[in-house]
């Protein structure tokens, strides 16, 4: 039986949206923590503001929660008012933590939104006896042995709720974590799990009952599901191959055979594997543009052939007046990256990465989602990976 939406929220939702909301009033009612893991693009955000609008709406009801990582603040302002625009909500974010700590007990708002790295630093969050306690992006607490993490979990709450498309990033501790977290108890102990873990490898059989001892907590459907999206279209992939510039070539060779060198000479183990870690960190810079790689800072086009491919790529979508992200693991090249771009696209567009403060994350967001034309945006993978609501792209391009 579905849940019926409360007449203050202003959404209509899919009806794979409708059974996630329904599903998390029903966990809430068993009392169980609940991980709604869809596929990115599938609407976590709206299915959870419309659980917390019904929340809202109840008597006697309580304070709720929701932990996010930074860049994603201003995209839960921009839902919670569009679809629920009468939830009162405040951010503790952007001041001192005393600052923040004082703003917290002053007020009785419903919803308080912060960030992972203000849960451990304001010690009101820790005092009070939460309804709910939701995480968005709640990868975050992957690894149980963090600082991060261990302040989470000692937050008091009646109701748990996790958000992650990526429910599993490296291994299982991942999932250890997320449920001791949710459902405290369900696996064991970090020990217990690890040993069921270890056994794994020769009873794989092992897997099923995992699954099986999860599946009841853990809602998640994906884009590629017919029933669930039937009008998106297959994604094309077609691979080009980008040859090395002359000075690529000759800083690849010289860097592959120090590599080769100091493996040669170093100790067994772990001081090998840190030689070829930085070794391949080294390649990847040259690959990227000699000048990342030598701390230069002219960029020339000729001297890289992933810069000159960008330019063909940005070119054609250039001439029919489309919008491109371009993706870049490392944060010291985006700057080079946009004033490249800027020459192809003949104006500016936008840099986004952890440096760039929370309000202008904000104000890019929706420069680069407005009618204005702003061709590109610049963004690291750490900062703009996550969540982020940029759908006036026509491309993405992972440089």
């Amino acid at each position: 039986r579905q849940s019926s939406l409360p007449k203050s929220f202003r959404a209509t939702l899919r009806p794979y949206q409708k059974s996630g909301y329904t599903w998390l009033n029903y966990m809430d009612e068993l009392g169980f923590g609940a991980c709604l893991a869809d596929d990115m693009g599938l609407g976590k955000t709206v299915q959870v503001l419309a659980y917390l609008e019904k929340l809202r709406k109840k008597k006697g009801r309580g304070q709720c929660l929701l932990v996010v990582p930074a860049s994603l603040i201003g995209n839960w302002q921009n839902e919670a008012e569009k679809f629920a625009p009468s939830m009162d909500y405040q951010i503790l974010h952007g001041k001192t933590s005393e600052k923040l700590g004082k703003d917290f007990e002053e007020s009785d708002t419903f919803l308080t939104i912060t960030t992972y790295g203000m849960v451990s630093r304001i010690q009101a969050l820790k005092e009070v006896q939460w309804e709910c306690i939701i995480l968005d992006e709640a990868q975050a607490i992957k690894n149980p042995l963090t600082k991060q993490t261990k302040e989470i979990k000692m937050l008091k709450t009646r109701m748990r709720i996790a958000m992650t498309g990526t429910p599993i990033e490296n291994d299982l501790t991942n999932l250890w974590s997320l449920f001791d977290f949710l459902n405290k108890g369900l696996m064991g102990t970090s020990k217990e799990f690890q040993e069921y873990c270890k056994e794994l490898n020769e009873h794989p059989e092992g897997y099923a009952k995992l699954k099986m001892m999860i599946s009841p907590f853990m809602l998640r459907r994906l884009k590629t599901d017919k029933t669930i999206i039937a009008d998106l279209p297959e994604k094309m992939e077609i691979l080009d191959y980008v040859a090395l510039s002359k000075k690529q070539v000759v800083l690849y060779r010289k860097t592959v055979a120090e590599m080769e060198e100091k493996i040669r000479m170093a100790d067994e183990g772990i001081q090998r594997k840190g030689v070829v870690l930085s070794s391949i960190m080294k390649l990847k810079q040259i690959c990227n543009h000699p000048d990342q790689y030598l701390g230069q800072q002219a960029y020339m086009e000729s001297e890289s052939g992933k810069f000159a491919m960008l330019g063909e790529l940005c070119e054609t979508i250039y001439e029919k007046r489309e919008r491109v992200l371009v993706f870049t693991q490392f944060k010291e090249i985006t700057e080079y990256l946009a004033q490249y771009l800027e020459t192809i696209f003949h104006t500016k567009g936008y840099v986004l990465h952890g440096g760039t403060p929370v309000k202008e994350r904000t104000r890019i967001v929706e420069a680069f989602q407005g009618e204005r034309y702003v061709p590109f945006l610049v963004l690291s993978v750490k900062a703009g990976g996550t969540g982020l609501n940029l759908t006036r792209a026509n491309h993405v391009i992972h440089f």
